[in-house]
């Protein structure tokens, strides 16, 4: 297989090259050079044939080197097999490449994202409308333009490159190389042991989470190219269904430290201001505007080969790679500080002070 990867240097790159070396399949790269330029050096690395540029025509060099690749292939009879293309946001930008390199691929790879769908009250599939936007020309992505930009792309990825589209629609990616740190969050705070503040839906049995360990998306991308697979999928995990419950307690499996849990009553954390989602990781508050949360239907992805790992190896190999990346990080790193997610270790003791003296018993 020979493929063209458009980005490759950030969280889900990687793991596409080296999953694709690992395959054997022929390899090139097109990035500004700016995100680790030094990711690929090495003997592992030196069939790799990596390009420079910007995704912007506009800007710099734009997409001459591509430009370039292109013509040659053309004249030579040549095609990828696929162009993977793991970083648009604005449709203006995906219908760039996608009309210079549709005519030299067999398909056009997309990488979008479940957040095309606004509304949460709803169990979304591949069949559920995508959100819009008013001005679709925009280029400020913000929480609520991310959604319906993406969907645009799709659409640019699909009108550029007629019967060779396959977009991929993940929810939350997570795993070695995570800079979101948002499940990150619970194996460090786990691992760290105590009492943990964690939040009690009303009805937990149905407080359902979703992600995807970014090795078994790279793994399932491959799979769709080396399969010729078209068309669009929801890529999330697990198979079936898990609750945050069963999540939390799962990542609890894999430390050696004693932790209590802390069940603390969704609706009196909204009351303390502690934010959904990125105040405590992955948590979204029951209502019927969110009853469609965590239950993104990826049947189709997994009767195509999506697989996914157990949660316990995708929670170690987390905790491993926070540590291992700890110099990494800013001298002031800290959870919970507006750059970060999670809540810092002294909010959530006095959180759960307050949780404490609201149930003690009169003396």
């Amino acid at each position: 297989m020979n493929i063209l990867i458009l980005g490759g240097t950030g969280f889900l790159g990687p793991h596409l090259v080296d999953q694709a070396l690992d395959r054997g399949w022929t390899i090139t790269t097109f990035n500004r050079g700016k995100t680790a330029p030094n990711l690929f050096a090495g003997d592992r690395y030196k069939g790799i044939v990596q390009l420079r540029g910007d995704r912007d025509p506009a800007k710099g060099e734009g997409l001459k080197s591509l430009e370039s690749l292109a013509s040659t292939m053309k004249a030579e009879g040549r095609r990828f097999d696929a162009v993977i293309d793991n970083s648009s946001y604005f449709p203006r930008i995906t219908t760039a490449s996608a009309e210079l390199l549709g005519p030299v691929t067999m398909m056009y790879q997309l990488v979008s994202t479940i957040s095309v769908w606004s509304d949460k009250s709803v169990a979304p599939d591949e069949s559920t409308p995508v959100s819009t936007i008013e001005d679709p020309a925009t280029e400020k992505l913000t929480g609520e333009t991310y959604g319906p930009l993406k969907a645009l792309c799709e659409k640019a990825a699909e009108r550029a490159c007629p019967g060779k589209a396959c977009v991929i629609r993940p929810g939350l990616i997570v795993g070695p190389g995570d800079d979101s740190l948002r499940f990150t969050y619970w194996p460090v705070r786990i691992a760290e042991g105590g009492a943990v503040l964690v939040p009690r839906a009303a009805k937990p049995q149905e407080q359902f989470v979703q992600f995807i360990d970014v090795r078994d998306l790279a793994a399932f991308m491959l799979k769709l190219v080396e399969d010729g697979h078209l068309g669009t999928y929801v890529a999330n995990g697990p198979q079936g269904t898990m609750t945050m419950e069963e999540m939390l307690h799962g990542i609890r499996a894999t430390v050696s430290v004693p932790v209590e849990f802390r069940w603390t009553d969704e609706e009196w954390l909204l009351g303390k201001e502690v934010t959904p989602w990125m105040g405590l990781p992955l948590w979204i508050p029951q209502a019927p505007g969110t009853a469609g949360a965590g239950r993104a239907n990826c049947a189709k992805a997994f009767a195509h080969g999506l697989r996914c790992r157990p949660l316990a190896e995708t929670a170690r190999d987390t905790l491993e790679d926070f540590r291992r990346t700890e110099a990494e990080r800013p001298k002031d790193f800290a959870w919970g500080s507006g750059r970060t997610p999670g809540i810092s270790r002294e909010r959530e003791q006095a959180i759960l002070a307050d949780w404490a003296a609201r149930h003690a018993k009169p003396a």
